[in-house]
């Protein structure tokens, strides 16, 4: 075999690879801009607060459902059935801290944009047939917050198949998959609010009110 074989069969595999690149490695996911200021949703979250969370926290599910993903692709390509296996939790947890996060921001509002305005419409009859008012719904959703052990979400959802509303909670970064649409979020790890209330977490799940945007949850529910 020439030398000049040689060289050109390695030079041909690493074309082959970078093409194997291009074609199969996913989009990079990116951190979705806010339509309000950090500060806006003051004072029931700093804009301290939401900076941090936005650029920091959320960026990180970002970079390591990317970075994820990047593995994933090339473990298929191998046909690495262990190694894609193994990457399951990573992608489930950095992949719903991507989902919960985006829905969460979209889910608050400041007040001179309606954050803190009652649910109307379907959605509020629909809250006030299934707990009886609205303000008992909103004491039943903080009881489900305050029992969550460690880190976690609860979730106002949907169950598409009866179409009834239910409460939900979820541990670490788990996203509302399956038969349950989410309508509203709120987000109670520490990282949401520790720096504002401290231990004092039943005050940031008071105060949350005040910004959840229903105007975003009316559309999620009728989708």
């Amino acid at each position: 075999m020439s030398i000049a074989a040689r060289i050109v069969r390695p030079t041909a595999r690493v074309v082959s690879t970078r093409s194997f690149v291009n074609a199969t490695m996913p989009q990079k996911h990116t951190l979705p801009s806010l339509s309000y200021d950090y500060a806006a949703l003051e004072p029931a979250i700093t804009g301290q607060i939401m900076e941090i969370h936005h650029t920091k926290h959320h960026q990180t599910y970002v970079n390591s459902l990317n970075e994820a993903e990047e593995k994933l692709a090339a473990a298929q390509h191998a046909n690495d059935v262990r190694a894609q296996i193994n990457l399951q939790p990573l992608l489930k947890f950095h992949g719903g801290g991507h989902i919960n996060h985006t829905l969460f921001w979209e889910n608050l509002a400041p007040k001179k944009n309606g954050g803190g305005e009652l649910p109307s419409g379907e959605l509020m009859t629909a809250i006030e047939q299934t707990w009886g008012s609205f303000g008992q719904f909103k004491k039943t959703f903080n009881t489900y917050l305050a029992g969550i052990q460690g880190s976690g979400w609860s979730w106002l959802v949907k169950d598409t198949e009866t179409g009834k509303l239910q409460i939900i909670s979820l541990p670490n970064q788990d996203p509302v998959v399956g038969k349950y649409k989410p309508i509203i979020g709120v987000d109670a790890w520490e990282h949401a609010y520790y720096l504002q209330y401290q231990n004092r977490k039943a005050e940031y799940f008071g105060a949350i009110w005040d910004v959840i945007n229903w105007k975003t949850g009316e559309k999620r529910f009728k989708a």
